[in-house]
């Protein structure tokens, strides 16, 4: 039984319901996360075309998430005073007008611009899916609402390239971004038509011993473990940067790896994830050992990254390494959103979600600037030591919300 519901004398909800809002919430995800490598698979196409520099190129990705990053945190204002629906709306028609954009630009300078509109677009997704998740899914079943919602992330990531190339290959880049386009534009009616379920019914129940920081709009800044959890954010971004732009390259250099199979590493990464986070999901049932379980799952991927890095692995066997390293990385998923959820004070979700997330917009957005640098001179085990150093520091950064948010609660 749904003991929240309960404890506020609501019936339960049905788990038809929480699928209904889950795969919802799921679908609109996978959109965001397919809309960041919107242009990096296009790339050779881009090039020829604009006569651009791949400088040129990474530049409209900088773009992208520097204004995401501004947008995701200014939206969770606006998730928590307009409700999370009408935004969400907003955010996919901006991604799928910027597809659209993008597929008709004359020139560099369009695409820019139609980047700044897909940076907007996406920036609204975490305050308002966890605002969703979180008001709306019973708390038995939200690790495997989290779990679902990362799920659909990493196959967003995986089915743009799947989706784009084929199209650019058959036909013209112009006609892969159109498609990308319709798919946004498709979801968003799916969405539309399914409104009902999406809709929030007022405030959600304050918690005993609320403290003034939830009624305040910007009290949530003044709780340490609210910047706890950004900087956790800031690091996985990192992490993530780096196993999805130089990690395979470094390992082909490092161990002779044929150039088709370096080119699997990322996607068994990514499959191999969302599996773990299948099961990162029941472990999320119990959020007392949220930190243990993410100081875990990227324990287990530091030791097979320093594996990689400085083991004699044979070529064929890198990728089965990536996908372990992907299992393990994902079993903490779940987790790790719930070390958020439970320094989040109620009806303060969005603010809080849009703050903690522009971590992750920062994280990718600074990494290249010093893993690139390593990659140009050569000093590929210096990544490889770099991810494990980055994976080191979300291990005790999780402890440390826990830590920040225990010592709140006694002082409290």
């Amino acid at each position: 039984m749904n003991t929240t519901s309960t404890m506020a004398g609501l019936p339960p909800v049905s788990l038809r319901k929480d699928a209904g809002v889950i795969g919802l919430v799921g679908l609109a995800h996978m959109i965001s996360h397919f809309s960041q490598l919107l242009l990096a698979p296009l790339f050779p196409w881009l090039k020829e075309a604009f006569n651009a520099s791949y400088t040129e190129l990474g530049f409209l990705m900088t773009l992208f998430f520097v204004v995401s990053c501004g947008v995701q945190a200014a939206s969770g204002f606006l998730v928590d005073r307009f409700g999370p629906r009408p935004i969400l709306f907003g955010g996919l028609a901006l991604l799928g007008l910027a597809a659209f954009g993008f597929a008709v630009s004359p020139g560099y300078w369009a695409m820019a611009l139609c980047s700044v509109v897909a940076g907007v677009g996406n920036g609204v997704f975490h305050p308002v899916d966890y605002t969703l998740l979180n008001r709306k899914v019973s708390p038995r079943r939200l690790g495997h609402a989290y779990s679902f919602h990362g799920i659909t992330g990493s196959l967003g990531w995986a089915a743009a390239p799947a989706l784009l190339v084929p199209l650019a290959i058959a036909f013209s880049w112009r006609v892969a971004l159109m498609g990308a386009g319709t798919l946004a534009f498709a979801v968003l009616a799916i969405l539309w038509l399914n409104r009902a379920a999406l809709k929030l019914d007022g405030a959600g129940p304050a918690r005993p011993g609320q403290t003034p920081h939830a009624t305040d709009s910007f009290g949530f800044l003044r709780i340490p473990a609210v910047w706890m959890c950004f900087g956790f954010f800031f690091f996985y971004a990192v992490v993530l940067s780096v196993i999805q732009a130089f990690a395979p390259e470094a390992a082909r250099q490092l161990h002779g790896v044929p150039v088709a199979v370096a080119a699997l590493c990322l996607t068994v990464y990514m499959i191999c994830s969302a599996g773990g986070m299948v099961l990162g999901g029941f472990l999320a049932s119990d959020p007392r050992r949220c930190e243990r379980v993410v100081a875990a799952g990227f324990g287990i991927a530091a030791l097979i990254a320093l594996a990689i890095g400085f083991g004699p692995v044979p070529a064929m066997a890198v990728p089965v390494m990536f996908g372990a390293m992907g299992f393990a990385s994902g079993i903490a998923g779940p987790s790790r959103d719930l070390l958020v959820k439970r320094s989040t004070p109620e009806n303060a979700t969005g603010r809080v979600y849009g703050i903690v997330y522009s971590g992750l917009d920062i994280g990718q957005a600074v990494s290249p600037l010093f893993f690139g640098a390593l990659m140009d001179r050569h000093q590929y085990q210096g990544v490889w030591l770099g991810l494990v150093a980055m994976q080191a520091v979300l291990i005790a950064s999780a402890f440390n919300v826990r830590r920040v948010r225990r010592t709140a609660v006694a002082v409290a």
